[in-house]
């Protein structure tokens, strides 16, 4: 396990001003990009996700740069980061923390885990033990940890970024459904195009261009920006759209289990962000569209007949969005 529990810059404060929200979210997106090349999408995806108080889980083979993307998002913000290796011997503790006796003291003194800090990478999160999987629930979802029936508060903003390969399954847990639905959003980094992979291959000639990433903001930034996004507004259509879609999952004959109403909540969360970055300050009907199967296809259980006909969560949520009508536009 490699635990990084340092803050990345020194810098007094990066906090931006009252409107300077799109501004900032393109700094950051421009940083991470330089390191990801040619993944604008999936940039875009992940920052709607730190912006939206969820978490993002980044599935796709070796190789293809989902380490990196977890990096790059954490070094553009100068904040405490903690990242965790997951192997099998990984035990819930190495996770959350322990509590030690200091016989001096005759009293225990909790010794806090790579958990407690504002941004946190779960890497190859699909190779711990379920036990230690579970382990991340109440930290994901009460952004708290209890050990020895004491509570702990994790630090705000408190953003998850786990990796999990998806091919390679021996030896490896799969996620759960319900620790499944704890991620706001699933990315895929996916194969670069010639002319991008080449570039990259250039800018490797210079040196690691994680070391070149300089922080956009800090802890406090994020957190008036994540105020501000929850604040934009969906028209009451907007938020009809929204559980259309949801609820659309739950009659589908090809699912077995459909979406909850958590669901509901995460899709309208990042749709605001997705607006936020757009730079506009209501939500479109095209903001949840664009972040739909990012939200909902992990979370949706394909029934066994439907799986072997070779068709993927993700056709059955494009499925939805073509089926279910479209509100008309009004603020």
């Amino acid at each position: 396990m490699l635990h990084e529990n340092a803050p990345l810059s020194t810098t007094a404060t990066l906090s931006p001003g009252p409107v300077d929200l799109a501004g900032v979210v393109d700094r950051i997106h421009a940083e991470v990009s330089a390191v990801v090349v040619g993944q604008s999408d999936v940039v875009t995806t992940a920052l709607a996700v730190l912006l939206a108080r969820g978490h993002l889980l980044v599935e796709d083979v070796p190789g293809v740069g989902k380490t990196t993307l977890a990096k790059a998002i954490a070094r553009t913000v100068s904040a405490d980061v903690g990242r965790v290796q997951f192997t099998p011997d990984l035990l819930p503790s190495d996770l959350t923390g322990v509590s030690v006796y200091r016989a001096e003291r005759h009293e225990f003194e909790f010794r806090p885990g790579p958990v407690f800090a504002h941004i946190v990478i779960a890497d190859e999160i699909n190779r711990a033990s379920p036990k230690t999987q579970s382990a991340l629930l109440e930290c994901m979802a009460e952004q708290q940890v209890t050990v020895d029936g004491t509570t702990y508060p994790l630090p705000r903003p408190f953003f998850v970024v786990a990796t999990q390969n998806p091919v390679e399954m021996e030896g490896t847990y799969a996620l759960p459904e319900a620790q499944r639905d704890r991620f706001m959003a699933r990315v895929a980094v996916g194969y670069p195009d010639s002319a991008t992979e080449v570039s990259m291959l250039d800018d490797r000639d210079s040196g690691d261009p994680l070391e070149r990433i300089t922080p956009v903001t800090d802890a406090h930034g994020i957190e008036a920006l994540r105020d501000r996004v929850a604040a934009l507004y969906a028209s009451a259509a907007v938020k009809q759209y929204v559980v259309d879609l949801v609820s659309g999952t739950r009659t589908r004959d090809d699912l077995r289990l459909g979406a909850s109403p958590r669901a509901s909540l995460q899709l309208l969360a990042a749709a605001r962000a997705h607006a936020a970055i757009s730079g506009r300050d209501h939500v479109l009907p095209d903001d949840v569209q664009k972040m739909t199967s990012h939200v909902l296809a992990h979370r949706v259980v394909l029934r066994t007949e439907a799986r072997l006909d070779g068709r993927s969560t993700d056709d059955v949520i494009l499925d939805v969005l073509r089926t279910t009508p479209v509100p008309a536009h009004r603020r």
